[in-house]
């Protein structure tokens, strides 16, 4: 290895932060010109290779814009805030299978457009573990829309007479997941059933839909306006290369109920 000439060295010019700080801004690298003056004097103390400085000043420039994408599609989404998979209680619900939840929490369905059925009585963490995989598919980069059922049929009713082309502009029909919340407390009318169709239908291998319903398979006819022919249209797309999960067990929200009730005798 040659040595640094050492005239060369003297001759090198001398590096302006102010202007290294413009570049880096001009550049979209706001985080990391503003705190490149730290990262430098953190470099020079350490003894960092050039190398590791640069590293280090674009890992953080790297966190902080996966920090505010994550809070901004987090807030596009429309999804409840406080349930994770982290604070989900498999414990108090051991008929949902850790080990088939951490698969989902990959987003590999997602990646494929599949969709995910989660059926069983009100209470048991349905929307839960939806919200918690929604949240996972944000943290992979995947784009995501929550709806209740009422709301989206509401959205739905608004685009009756939209055209194909401006429709497919909607959060609803591009996103890359659409989760679908409490199905099959109210019966859908003949017109509802049909736009919930047209948008399974447009969604069917061009993006995941994620149903949380309190409804059985058999069920679902009854549920869309008793149309049979309509609901094995619907169900076929819904369950090709799609994922089942069955919830049965205790209401979290019963479970609340009882330990107030117990405080309150436990008081008396």
């Amino acid at each position: 290895m040659s040595a640094v000439n050492p005239v060369a060295r003297k001759n090198a010019p001398k590096v302006d932060l102010d202007t290294t700080r413009e570049k880096l801004t001009r550049l979209g690298l706001v985080h990391a010109s503003e705190h490149v003056g730290e990262a430098l004097a953190e470099a020079a103390k350490e003894s960092w290779p050039a190398h590791r400085f640069l590293d280090q000043l674009l890992a953080a420039e790297l966190t902080v814009r996966e920090e505010r994408r994550m809070k901004t599609s987090l807030r596009l989404s429309g999804l409840p805030t406080g349930q994770t998979l982290g604070n989900f209680d498999f414990a108090f619900q051991p008929g949902v299978e850790r080990s088939r939840i951490e698969t989902l929490a990959t987003c590999a369905w997602i990646r494929s457009k599949e969709n995910l059925l989660i059926q069983g009585p009100p209470g048991v963490g349905k929307t839960h573990l939806a919200i918690g995989l929604a949240i996972r598919a944000i943290e992979n980069g995947f784009s995501v829309a929550f709806h209740r059922l009422e709301d989206l049929l509401a959205a739905l009713k608004r685009d009756a007479e939209v055209s194909p082309q401006r429709l497919r502009r909607r959060k609803h029909m591009n996103v890359a997941l659409l989760v679908i919340d409490e199905m099959g407390f109210e019966v859908m009318t003949r017109d509802e059933a049909s736009l919930f169709f047209r948008l399974v239908s447009y969604r069917y291998g061009r993006g995941a839909i994620a149903i949380t319903t309190n409804k059985g398979i058999a069920e679902w006819p009854e549920m869309l306006a008793g149309d049979e022919v309509l609901a094995t249209a619907i169900l076929d797309r819904l369950l090709h290369r799609s994922h089942v999960l069955n919830i049965s067990g205790r209401s979290y929200r019963l479970r609340e109920l009882e330990s107030v009730a117990t405080k309150a005798r436990a008081g008396n």
